[in-house]
């Protein structure tokens, strides 16, 4: 059963937002202050699934409590905290992400609101760290790692964005077909469909907030979206029978001309494999719908892959994405 920590100095916010958790069988306990939830974790030794969090309390805010549980928490083994918060200003919710926190809820608040976020956000935690734990121990125990794992784990980073489910799966085929195409071995093609079903690991540790946000971001918001080749990256070197894994995380934003991120390398500097799944990643992105537009018209993405030649691809890999953009007369490549 879930455990949820709803922690407001209001009697009245905790009380309710207890009950329509109760209704649903979430065990909700009810603090009144930062204090009593610091005591509940590190003192008592309690571990709920969540723990929902008033910013604006005396005494100790929210951003402080915050604060103070990272310090005492392992990175990998913290708690997901979800603000609550009566607050409209944009600067207030950056604060939050920025400090780590998976997402926000408006206070007064809604009970399916509440229960769509409680229930994704302690679903994909779970997910995470037994993940994490997972391929520890299949680091230190096998060769290589578990396909299924490796799936599992690909599947769990999609469900975070309800627009692009499947999409590293997709980016993993056309990065094998176009290694397939230029002439790589059996083993290198699962090795590169390996790091592709990974190259977006990173986004595990970006709000589902700023994921799914349907307008368009903010230069804060892009700027944490930009941190995850570098998460990624850290997530997948801590996989040691497999050195490899992790180049599709790190350099599938880099571009062909030195103006992509998060190292700014250029042309052959940028590993060769990063550079099939950068135009792999590329044409799902055009050919997903997102939730400010619908999949683009082929000519429209046959343009933008051309246009990019030498700028944002490596021209060979470019050209044999074109062939296979040619070779797809019913435009069906990107939904099988």
């Amino acid at each position: 059963m879930d455990w949820v920590a709803v922690v407001d100095d209001e009697d009245f916010n905790r009380k309710t937002i207890g009950r329509i958790l109760k209704k649903q069988d979430i065990i909700a306990t009810e603090l009144g202050s930062g204090e009593e939830l610091l005591d509940f974790i590190f003192v008592k030794g309690n571990r709920p699934d969540l723990i929902l969090l008033d910013i604006v309390m005396p005494v100790m805010d929210g951003f402080e409590v915050l604060k103070r549980l990272q310090q005492g928490m392992p990175e990998d083994d913290r708690i997901p905290v979800v603000f609550l918060t009566g607050e409209s200003r944009d600067e207030v919710e950056m604060k939050g992400l920025r400090m780590g926190a998976e997402d926000f809820i408006r206070k007064p608040v809604f009970p399916d609101v509440l229960l769509h976020r409680v229930n994704r956000i302690i679903e994909l935690s779970r997910i995470h760290r037994s993940l994490t734990l997972e391929i520890e121990k299949r680091a230190a125990e096998c060769e290589n790692l578990s396909m299924h794992v490796v799936q599992t784990l690909a599947e769990a980073i999609d469900a975070k964005d309800t627009y692009t489910n499947g999409h590293s799966d997709r980016v993993a085929r056309y990065s094998r077909e176009i290694a397939k195409r230029y002439g790589y071995s059996e083993r290198q093609q699962e090795d590169i469909y390996m790091m592709g079903l990974l190259h977006d690991v990173g986004k595990i540790g970006v709000p589902d907030a700023i994921i799914n946000k349907p307008g368009r971001l903010t230069d804060e918001e892009f700027q944490k979206i930009k941190e995850h080749p570098v998460v990624g990256d850290r997530i997948l070197k801590k996989v040691k029978e497999m050195p490899k894994l992790s180049i599709g995380a790190r350099w599938h934003h880099e571009r062909y001309d030195g103006r992509g991120y998060p190292d700014g390398l250029k042309g052959d500097e940028i590993l060769e494999e990063a550079r099939i799944i950068a135009v792999a990643d590329a044409y799902d992105a055009m050919t997903s719908h997102r939730s400010y537009r619908d999949i683009l018209p082929q000519e429209t993405v046959r343009g933008e892959i051309e246009k990019g030649k030498g700028t944002q691809f490596d021209p060979v890999f470019a050209d044999i994405m074109l062939r296979m953009i040619d070779e797809d007369k019913e435009y069906r490549m990107h939904e099988e």
